[in-house]
């Protein structure tokens, strides 16, 4: 007995002699074709991409204390020689006037400034403060409302499918419907990010939310210097945002289920449409039983 391979075939031959072509069947073959094609081409585009997942997790994700901030402040009404940063925080750390990484540059016919600063922070609660307590002299009348061009806590990065106002929420903030002599104060919850890139490498960034208030401050009856105060805690979420490709044999797998699907419901069609037609046919000469 001579063992015949062909037993395990389950595609099954019909002779051509036992097929009959029709318009209607090479019309949907061909609508077959366009549709897989579409989908082929919309499948391997989504392949290509690259998704961004996100998790959260209770972890410090930087090695270190130190974290860095860059303040970009523009006050059309404060000269630059009263203004100054100070920053303070629940570690002892109280600096005034601080200069290192400072720039101001006058504006508005040198009645205002453009206030930048580059410092870093400690990882515990605290704040820092555009002010006028390091001039040698105070302004007759002081006004710090402002608006703030940047303030970004952290590497700078723009990552994909996250909104960036989150790494700079107080960019664009105005204050200049309020009172010269208020002082302004936001509230700042920072959450440190992690973000992993395809090739696995990582960078730190911070998001933040705010709150703002204003108010007129006094002190021992009399009133106080206005300033504008960033008063920051850290939460002990991170979270973290990891570049993902999806894996090649998920491809695979909806390339076989594109193209098997198609055929599979389009001769569904072809044989629904066939025997539609056939029984007309046999109705209008009289053969449908």
């Amino acid at each position: 007995m001579v063992f015949d391979i062909r037993r395990f075939d389950i595609y099954r031959k019909v002779p051509k002699d036992l097929t009959q072509p029709t318009t209607t069947g090479a019309a949907i073959s061909l609508g077959c074709c366009f549709f897989i094609a579409f989908l082929l081409i919309s499948e391997f585009t989504s392949f290509l991409a690259i998704d961004v997942v996100n998790e959260l997790y209770v972890d410090d994700p930087q090695t270190g204390d130190k974290i860095p901030v860059q303040i970009v402040i523009s006050l059309p009404k404060m000269k630059c020689e009263y203004l100054g940063m100070d920053i303070q925080d629940s570690m002892g750390r109280h600096e005034v006037g601080m200069v290192d990484n400072s720039e101001k540059i006058p504006i508005n016919n040198e009645m205002g400034c453009l206030f930048t600063s580059r410092f870093q922070i400690n990882k515990v609660p605290g704040n820092f403060h555009v002010s006028t307590h390091s001039a040698r002299s105070q302004p007759e009348n002081p006004d710090m409302t402002h608006e703030i061009k940047e303030l970004r806590i952290g590497d700078r990065m723009l990552i994909p499918s996250v909104k960036s106002q989150s790494f700079n929420a107080l960019e664009g903030k105005k204050t200049f419907d309020k009172h010269p002599l208020s002082s302004h104060d936001y509230i700042m919850k920072i959450v440190p990010t992690v973000y992993e890139n395809i090739d696995g490498n990582l960078h730190y960034l911070y998001q933040y939310t705010n709150a703002y208030k204003d108010y007129i401050a006094y002190g021992h009856g009399q009133r106080v210097m206005p300033a504008i105060w960033f008063r920051y805690e850290m939460t002990p979420i991170t979270v973290k945002y990891t570049e993902r490709r999806k894996p090649f044999y998920h491809f695979i797998t909806m390339v076989c289920a594109i193209i098997g699907g198609t055929f599979t419901v389009a001769g569904i069609i072809d044989s629904m449409i066939f025997s539609a037609t056939e029984m007309y046919k046999k109705l209008t000469i009289g053969k449908l039983s």
